[in-house]
């Protein structure tokens, strides 16, 4: 059992099942803990139980269906169904491009048209108990608000908020002011493909920057489709004087950290695990390695490195114990990891289990920024939540 493996089984099952990505470390690893054998059985049971409620329902809409458009209907529904499951086992075998991002395209489109169908199909049940007319149209009408509500979520989410917020320290910054961009959950892969990883580049240049910083998951699943679409050549076109710097994240682990390493050294971006590193005007960028590493350096080892009359930036992906790195003289603290749920009711989940789960916040001594995500994992939609991008000017 490699550390990755040893980190999962360990995590308390509230920590694995609130965000949409953390579904994946369920599926890799759920053989291997009773809890998560459970927890696993329960998610696919309820997303079992949900299909075949919308199924049923469509086959009563469509009674007068011949056999063989019924037969059809299944076959295309189930496949559908289960896609992303498809997907996500076969996303380091070689096949047509088309094929791996259709697959993983459509599962987790599913993912969100399941949950939403089956509430609008439940709502409209009971509302045709008080109103039997309404019995003929009601998987009419449950389809096209479900199909209305994944449009604005889209739409929602291929327009990604810029957040800016001014952070004034105590401790000295050399040459005065910087402008620093913050991102998040990128994501590159069959979901954020290279157009909108374009997108991202122009949208990060046009705020010429000093620094940029990412707080992990840059990368998705795995590095074929970014090898496949020559997204090194796109990030090549980021531009900030000061360097860019990535901390990794729990998906950087499930492409296989070797294999990220070697990709990055092909684009201008640093890795940073476990390590410090002082910018010439003084700022000192301490990138954390993820907790899916268990014997990654304890923070308070690696404060001991640090210079504590200089202004220190935090990269963690995860925002985990942000009270206690605010106790240790951490100015600015920048993580991602939690999608802000991504879609209600998982928003709802997440800001429960974090003392911070998105936006900023001044803590005792630290200027904490948690993002949503510039991009997000499998299901294209931001429903209740936004994308978003920081841009902070330290002074």
């Amino acid at each position: 059992m490699n550390i990755f493996q040893e980190t999962i089984i360990n995590k308390e099952c509230s920590q694995v099942i609130c965000t949409f990505d953390e579904l994946i470390l369920l599926l890799h690893y759920a053989k291997q803990n009773i809890h998560m054998k459970l927890m696993f059985l329960s998610m696919i049971t309820a997303y079992l139980c949900g299909n075949v409620y919308i199924f049923v329902r469509a086959l009563q809409m469509l009674s007068g269906l011949s056999l063989g458009g019924k037969l059809a209907l299944s076959l295309c529904y189930w496949l559908a169904a289960f896609s992303l499951v498809i997907s996500l086992f076969a996303r380091n075998i070689e096949m047509p491009e088309f094929l791996s991002r259709g697959l993983f395209s459509i599962g987790s489109v599913w993912l969100v048209f399941t949950l939403y169908m089956v509430l609008a199909l439940l709502a409209t049940d009971i509302v045709r108990i008080f109103l039997p007319a309404l019995k003929p149209y009601g998987f009419g009408i449950a389809l096209g608000w479900t199909v209305c509500l994944l449009a604005y979520g889209y739409f929602n989410y291929k327009n990604p908020d810029i957040n800016r917020i001014d952070i004034t320290l105590d401790k000295p910054l050399e040459g005065g002011p910087m402008k620093v961009v913050a991102i998040s959950d990128v994501h590159l892969g069959n979901g954020t493909r290279k157009p909108q990883l374009q997108k991202f580049v122009k949208m990060i240049n046009a705020e010429k920057p000093d620094l940029i910083v990412i707080g992990g998951d840059l990368i998705d699943n795995s590095l074929l489709p970014l090898y496949q679409q020559n997204m090194a050549e796109e990030l090549r076109q980021l531009e900030a004087p000061m360097g860019i710097y990535l901390s990794p994240g729990n998906h950087e682990y499930i492409s296989g950290m070797e294999e990220c390493e070697r990709f990055l050294k092909d684009t201008p971006i640093q890795l940073l695990r476990d390590t410090i590193v002082t910018l010439p005007n003084g700022l000192q960028i301490l990138g954390r390695d993820d907790r899916s590493n268990r014997r990654r350096t304890p923070i308070a080892d690696l404060m001991k490195k640090a210079d504590a009359t200089k202004p220190i930036l935090l990269l963690d992906h995860q925002p985990y114990e942000v009270a206690k790195k605010d106790s240790l003289g951490i100015d600015i603290q920048f993580s991602g990891h939690t999608h802000h749920g991504q879609v209600w009711p998982l928003s709802h989940l997440v800001e429960n289990m974090y003392e911070q789960s998105h936006g900023y916040r001044k803590w005792t001594n630290s200027h904490v920024y948690v993002s949503s995500g510039l991009s997000l994992w499998g299901p294209p939609f931001r429903i209740g939540t936004d994308s978003d991008m920081a841009v902070l000017t330290i002074k």
